[in-house]
């Protein structure tokens, strides 16, 4: 890790204990527009935009699907006034229904929980190696801005040449956990709290590098081994 890198890490670090970092403009607009299986009621006079997996999973059982609802496959645009506003989805990733807003004219991407900057990668709902192509699918527009919808937000140099290092940090999770998955070493569910209980094995026996150093990396690890033990075990909904 570059000494350029270890200092604005540093500077995320004590700016995190001052205050938490605000979610923005990216988080407000997309907690309207991006809905997801765990919602239960929708706002009269809103219209809502919801990825083709999210729109599935609200059609099962007793949940009921918003009106109006519009399904973005790929892309919708909006006209705000004078701007014009893609609706985007790039892939699945942080969850099954994450859907990124850009800006073409000033060249903005609001990437909500698809970027978590400098934060160890939260994989509860995730889809650990889809996650993977849809920050390549990111990284591969022509945005000035990447906002990442947890973390402190750099400027716009800083935050676009740490999008891969973010990248990187999914990639490596991804395969130690397989390389564990493969070498059948089990990361059971938490029967303890706290203190009293110890990681899992796979937790412990994993070489999880620099990570060990990233906000959230002692209480997400053991979930995101677990979440790709289940998409290499196929029990990841489709």
């Amino acid at each position: 890790m570059g000494k350029e890198m270890r200092r604005r890490r540093k500077r995320w670090s004590i700016g995190s204990r001052r205050r938490r970092p605000s979610r923005s403009s990216t988080s407000s607009f997309v907690r309207i527009t991006a809905i997801t299986p765990r919602a239960t009621a929708f706002p009269a006079g809103v219209t809502y935009f919801a990825t083709p997996a999210s729109v599935l999973a609200l059609s099962t059982g007793n949940n009921k699907l918003p009106a109006p609802l519009d399904t973005v496959p790929h892309k919708r645009v909006l006209h705000v006034g004078s701007t014009d506003v893609e609706i985007l989805n790039l892939g699945r990733s942080h969850t099954g229904g994450d859907l990124n807003v850009y800006l073409p004219k000033e060249r903005v991407l609001f990437m909500s929980e698809t970027y978590l900057h400098w934060l160890f990668p939260a994989m509860r709902s995730a889809y650990p190696s889809e996650w993977v192509q849809t920050l390549k699918n990111a990284e591969s527009m022509d945005a000035v801005w990447y906002v990442p919808g947890h973390g402190f937000v750099d400027d716009a140099k800083s935050l676009k040449a740490d999008l891969p290092a973010y990248r990187h940090a999914v990639e490596q999770v991804l395969a130690e956990a397989t390389r564990l998955h493969t070498a059948k070493i089990p990361c059971a569910a938490p029967t303890g709290r706290g203190a009293d209980r110890a990681p899992c094995e796979a937790a412990q026996k994993g070489n999880w590098g620099d990570l060990k150093s990233w906000t959230l990396y002692s209480s997400q690890l053991e979930t995101a081994i677990r979440k790709i033990y289940d998409e290499l075990d196929g029990k990841l909904s489709p």
